[in-house]
């Protein structure tokens, strides 16, 4: 594919900070919910049945509603306190405020108030999980996988029950994303491990995995931490430009991206999860200089996109980086980590 620098960019992509663009019910049920229907809430939730990744993005996305204005959930936990999903969604919005508290900013830019709003609420949540894990049906991995997110932050319960935790939610749910996506960030060397230990991870899992399962592209998140953390984490000039790019070049790293994505494509994905999964596929594209791909990803991704704070690591906000590496992808100037994209070309 030839793009000509001369050509008009397309319309420009329509961003949802809520990032519920993927899920109609569920944008319908948080503004019910934000109006005092704690009902459509409940309803959503129930609505997603079995299919685990979708609850518990739901349970998620309803806990960032409840994170900003919690009086909807407030009046539901008075009405049924004994609501399995009602007191998964306390210590969700515990978790997202936490969260929120700390921000997305390395450990040298994250200040001591920032830790404690962060630790704080972390721990708070781990109790109120535990009475979750208590109330929650015998095949449910959700809090299960809520718990997992409490680690980063509670040091006591992670080394207590992480193998405990990690093991029943893998039996209730063998390739939940979510839950092997914690298990890699958490033996990240950014937070409790290695390099070496947070590939092992992604490769063992990867490997497991029937083809369209999304935890197949586990290998290719580990490959953008990498780069992040080794070549862009605290680092000024043009070293995380040039460095990213010759790293996501090597011959061995498209190798192992390249077959993660096929055995993945391969399976006929069906997630609400697709639209994340596509976009690491856009950004690892963009930094590596393949915009044929890159393109071709963010035509399917389409015009409407909440984006994924990964933009925000190698951009100064999740928004600039999309928009810079969309408007290269559709023929724009090199992007370069770190600096935004303008509008006009340049070839």
């Amino acid at each position: 594919m030839s793009l000509s620098s001369s050509s008009p960019l397309p319309p420009t992509p329509e961003l949802d900070s809520n990032g519920i663009f993927s899920d109609e019910p569920l944008r319908e049920a948080r503004e019910q919910a934000l109006r005092g229907d704690w009902q459509a809430a409940r309803h959503v939730v129930e609505d997603a049945g079995r299919d685990w990744e979708l609850r518990g993005w739901r349970i998620g996305r309803l806990g960032l509603a409840a994170a900003e204005d919690d009086g909807w959930l407030g009046a539901w936990l008075r009405a049924e306190p004994a609501d399995p999903t009602a007191v998964l969604l306390q210590a969700g919005t515990m978790i997202r405020r936490a969260v929120q508290a700390r921000g997305i900013a390395s450990s040298a830019r994250t200040t001591e108030e920032q830790f404690q709003g962060f630790h704080t609420n972390m721990q708070a949540a781990a109790p109120v999980l535990r009475r979750a894990m208590r109330l929650a049906g015998s095949d449910d991995p959700t809090p299960w996988a809520e718990m997992m997110r409490t680690m980063f932050a509670d040091q006591q319960t992670r080394e207590a029950s992480f193998d405990e935790v990690y093991a029943e939610a893998q039996r209730r749910d063998p390739y939940h994303f979510e839950i092997h996506l914690m298990a890699v960030q958490l033996r990240l060397d950014k937070w409790f491990g290695s390099h070496e230990q947070s590939f092992a991870t992604a490769r063992e899992i990867a490997a497991a995995a029937p083809a369209g399962s999304g935890v197949t592209l586990l290998p290719l998140y580990t490959h953008l931490e990498y780069a992040k953390r080794e070549f862009h984490w605290d680092v000024t000039g043009d070293v995380p430009k040039a460095a990213c790019e010759a790293y996501l070049r090597r011959p061995e790293v498209q190798d192992e991206v390249d077959r993660a994505v096929a055995k993945w494509r391969a399976g006929t994905p069906q997630s609400v999860l697709v639209p994340g999964w596509l976009q690491w596929l856009a950004l690892y594209y963009t930094l590596a200089g393949r915009r044929e791909q890159a393109k071709a990803v963010f035509d399917e991704i389409g015009p409407r996109v909440c984006p994924r704070h990964d933009w925000a690591y190698f951009w100064d906000t999740a928004q600039t980086g999309y928009l810079t590496a969309w408007r290269w992808a559709n023929g724009g100037r090199r992007p370069v980590p770190g600096t935004e994209l303008a509008s006009t070309r340049s070839g």
